[in-house]
């Protein structure tokens, strides 16, 4: 018999010796002996912990170990013998659980696995020594280990997990715990559970059946465990108790490895880092518990448990934790289907925006990371204030997950630059949208959506503080591309965390100072003042004689149809009355920044799809605009009627003047124009009147004086509204707004008088916008009805303007006097000569004279004619004034001195006093 042999025989008869006398001391096993044994691998997490003092009853004389509970007394007649039977159990125990190669006897091979069926026998009540020759062969047992896939995950363990203690032969199973003494029941207990709060499998302690590790939701969840049957009733509710803190430590492990993942975001990478020192503790308490159990005789399960009270409520509020991160990303439980149907539209415009589809960048799945891991742990911590431990353990995670957060938010705040790889900041960057696109955005897109806020990844301590969160950064993104800040430099002086009492400071004093920068470039650097003038200058027709004079230069061209117009030449006479000496244009630094262009669309067409499309008119719903008489109308358009300037400036100045400011006042300038060249035609046409001789006759026939006078009233009544509609857009509406919108650009040097200057940049461009609008609104351009009548009348004045020549020769008929050979009474020599020659050269020599029929019938038609235009002029100009009144006393109250002055216009006829109300409903 070998040496071993002997040693093993001579042990168990000790053994059995001891257990016949009552004085029996069972050592339970080292947990990281059996785990060396059980997983076959080594845990580097294995320190020396300091072991505290046992106390002894007798010098020299270590405590026994009996069942919890048990009354312990020492024998003085058995001390010697007992203490021989506690060193060879604890001999026998430890050569139980020693690691093979340093199990004494015959040398090991790599190849052989260790035989846990020694485990078992160490238990055996079985006094009779047994030799090994007579010991069977066991058949061999041979699990093996491989790596598993690799994730994106750093730390996460890429060995497969060992097999289930189910899996293994029935001859390796343990002997039940039935047949063992409670003393040797408490030991091997404490010995499992120290391998279970670590993630093993024990001997008594196992997996549950419906838990399998290999499957990673249920590792998210815990492992729930079972325990043999047999156990004591005094040791089984409280075995059963403490197993919960290692399902929360198994739940725990798993959720550090799968958020750890690349797609979970920093914050979630910084929470795991904190859990893992966490973890680290708590496997530095394990082996500090299980230097205990092989030191300490008086360590029972009791103590275990007093041990782990602290230690089990963190890994409870960490589980927790976890818990509820993992529900949020749907990693415990079905995602809900009601946002599938979103998902395709939502990953369409995400594709749209520039987003991409990696791992958890996805539409509609749901993703807790950044901003929203931050503000669960905020309200767990609000939850749990009245838990002292509590409290501490989530503030210090909230410190460390936040770190990486606020390296972000301090980039973007004093960089104006983001650094979000994992989309998980609250501002979220469109790199689609770029600057270059600024001159054909008519939505302001590169302002309002490149830097957008996530409304749903906002933490609670910057809920507050998101609006100027991003305007900081906008303001100082601007800048910075401008060159105005050094991105080299590091930021330094910052607070890291939320719990820093100079965080909400440095938020701030960031969006002031870089407010400030943003303000000073662009009202100092780049002259926006001095702009918005020229604008002024050239789209509001201020001081405009180079504009007259360019008029009276392109007349010729102006009058073509639109597509025949040629724009290089206007251009070129542009520039030449720009740069004429004296102009109010020749000193303008900016004047080589505008651009002649024709615009197809007509000015009430344009304006009427803006209405329709954007819903400006309160009450409206929308509508699709009508494109057949759009296309119609727009194929008259001539050179006056499609004139328009283009502008254009430089970045940054282009966010306050942008492509959507341009329009508006593209808009000012196509309805100004229209009244300044129909009051121009209005002009021609009282002009006309008055030189031509057939209108300055004065016939002897009174119904043809009378005629002349309707047309002359009427021409009057239309130059009235015109001119009180100009003057009306530029010195009521125009005028006073630009006034405030200039006041309010000045610095505000003191209070005295009264004024507040611009502080913020968003509140400069919005009052730009505010200024452009109230301009539209008050000049009847945002108003569908309005825009409608006043188009009509508009219309009305044109044709009456150009029929003025066809109006005139059928006063030529109709007038015997004129058609005659002989000289009327009342027109002198000269003017019968000069109207003879006029008349020769527009007939040619046929100067027969119409007979006294046809000149009636001609002049039954000019009746007829001119009855129409005042139908039509009186009706809808009474249509007008009533709307007016309506939206003066519900909208604007400026169009009450409008309609006071239109009004004029209106009086001696029969339609003054017409409620429209009866005439809108087929003509608005």
């Amino acid at each position: 018999m070998s040496s071993s042999s002997n040693a093993r025989v001579s042990s168990r008869t000790e053994r059995r010796t001891a257990t016949d006398n009552g004085n029996t001391q069972p050592r339970a096993p080292s947990a990281q002996q059996e785990r060396g044994t059980k997983c076959e691998r080594p845990d580097p997490r294995r320190t020396q912990s300091p072991q505290p003092s046992v106390t002894s009853g007798t010098s020299g004389t270590t405590h026994r170990r009996t069942a919890s509970g048990t009354q312990r007394t020492s024998r003085n007649v058995e001390e010697r013998r007992t203490e021989r039977v506690q060193i060879t159990t604890r001999e026998t125990l430890t050569s139980r659980t020693r690691s093979p190669e340093r199990r004494p006897g015959p040398s090991v091979q790599p190849s052989e696995k260790p035989r846990a069926h020694e485990v078992g026998r160490a238990y055996s009540g079985d006094s009779r020594p047994r030799s090994s020759k007579a010991e069977a062969p066991l058949a061999p047992w041979s699990p093996e280990v491989s790596l598993i896939p690799y994730t994106s995950a750093p730390l996460a363990s890429r060995i497969t997990i060992p097999p289930l203690a189910s899996e293994a032969p029935q001859s390796l199973q343990p002997r039940p715990l039935h047949e063992l003494s409670l003393e040797v029941q408490e030991a091997a207990i404490l010995e499992d559970l120290l391998m279970v709060f670590m993630g093993y499998e024990g001997q008594y302690i196992r997996f549950a059946k419906n838990y399998n590790p290999t499957v990673e939701k249920d590792r998210l969840a815990g492992p729930e465990f079972k325990i043999l049957s047999g156990l004591d009733p005094s040791l089984q509710d409280l075995t059963t108790t403490m197993l919960k803190m290692a399902t929360h430590y198994g739940a725990v492990e798993a959720f550090v490895e799968v958020q750890s993942r690349k797609e979970f975001g920093a914050v979630n990478h910084a929470l795991c880092a904190a859990i893992r020192k966490l973890l680290q503790d708590y496997l530095i308490l394990i082996a500090q518990l299980e230097t205990q159990f092989l030191t300490n005789s008086s360590f029972t399960l009791h103590v275990l448990n007093l041990h782990t009270l602290p230690t089990s409520h963190m890994m409870f509020q960490l589980y927790s934790l976890a818990h509820e991160i993992l529900k949020r990303n749907s990693l415990l439980e079905d995602e809900d289907s009601d946002d599938d149907s979103n998902d395709i539209a939502n990953i369409i415009e995400s594709l749209n925006k520039g987003g991409d589809l990696r791992a958890g960048g996805i539409p509609g799945k749901k993703i807790c990371r950044g901003g929203s891991v931050l503000g669960l742990i905020t309200k767990r911590l609000e939850t749990m204030s009245g838990d002292p431990a509590a409290r501490t353990l989530l503030t210090s995670l909230l410190r460390d997950a936040s770190r990486p957060y606020m390296m972000m938010l301090n980039q973007w705040l004093h960089h104006g630059s983001i650094k979000d790889p994992h989309a998980e900041f609250l501002v979220r960057e469109q790199k689609s949208i770029r600057r270059e696109r600024l001159e054909e955005d008519y939505t302001d897109e590169y302002w309002e959506r490149r830097y957008t806020i996530r409304d749903h990844d906002v933490p609670p301590q910057l809920e507050g503080v998101k609006d100027k969160v991003l305007l900081a950064g906008k303001y100082l993104n601007v800048v910075r591309e401008c060159g105005g800040v050094d991105v080299s430099k590091v930021v330094t002086d910052v607070p890291r965390s939320f719990d820093d009492n100079r965080f909400l400071d440095n938020v701030n004093s960031a969006y002031a100072h870089a407010n400030q920068s943003l303000l000073e470039l662009l009202l100092t650097t780049h002259a926006l003042p001095a702009r918005l003038r020229s604008l002024k200058h050239y789209f509001f027709l201020d001081r405009s004689d180079f504009f007259s004079s360019f008029l009276e230069l392109g007349t010729s061209e102006l009058r073509k149809p639109v597509k025949s117009v040629n724009t290089s030449k206007l251009q070129s006479l542009l520039d030449i009355v720009l740069r004429q000496p004296g102009s109010v244009a020749a000193q303008d630094p900016f004047k080589e920044d505008i651009k002649i262009e024709m615009n197809e669309t007509s000015l009430t067409n344009m304006l009427t799809r803006v209405v329709n499309i954007s819903g400006i008119e309160q009450g409206e719903t929308l509508q699709t605009p009508v494109s057949q008489p759009t296309n119609e109308s727009d194929k008259a358009a001539v050179g006056f009627t499609s004139l328009q300037f283009d502008y254009s400036v430089p970045f940054p100045v282009s966010l306050v003047i942008s492509r959507g400011t341009v329009w508006r006042y593209q808009a000012l300038f196509r309805h100004l124009l229209s009244l300044r060249h129909l009051e121009q035609q209005l002009i021609s046409c009282w002009q006309s009147h008055n030189r031509s001789a057939i209108w300055t006759h004065k016939s002897s026939n009174k119904a043809i004086e009378m005629w002349k006078r309707r047309c002359f009233t009427l021409r009057a009544r239309m130059l009235v509204f015109v001119q009180q509609l100009l003057y009306f857009s530029t010195a009521e509406v125009i005028e006073p707004n630009w006034q405030a919108f200039m006041t309010s650009l000045k610095t505000k040097e003191d209070s005295k008088d009264g004024t507040t200057a611009i502080r913020t940049v968003d509140k400069l461009m919005q009052d730009h916008i505010d200024f452009l609008d109230t301009c539209l609104k008050e000049c009847m351009l945002t108003n569908g009805r309005l825009l409608r009548v006043y188009s009509k009348l508009m219309q009305t004045c044109a044709w009456f303007v150009t029929y003025t020549g066809y109006l005139a020769r059928g006063l030529e008929k109709a007038d015997l006097d004129l058609s005659g050979t002989e000289k009327p009474s009342h027109m002198s020599k000269h003017q019968w000569k000069r109207y003879q020659a006029d008349r020769k050269q527009r007939l040619g020599e046929s100067t027969a004279s119409n007979g006294s029929a046809a000149a009636s019938n001609e002049f039954g038609k000019l009746t007829e004619l001119i009855e129409k235009y005042e139908v039509n002029f009186s009706r809808h100009l009474q249509i007008l004034l009533d709307a007016l009144n309506h939206y003066a006393a519900t909208e604007t109250v400026v169009l009450l001195g409008l309609c006071a002055r239109l009004s004029t216009a209106n009086h001696g006829t029969k339609y003054s006093g017409l409620r429209a109300d009866e005439e809108s409903a087929s003509h608005g």
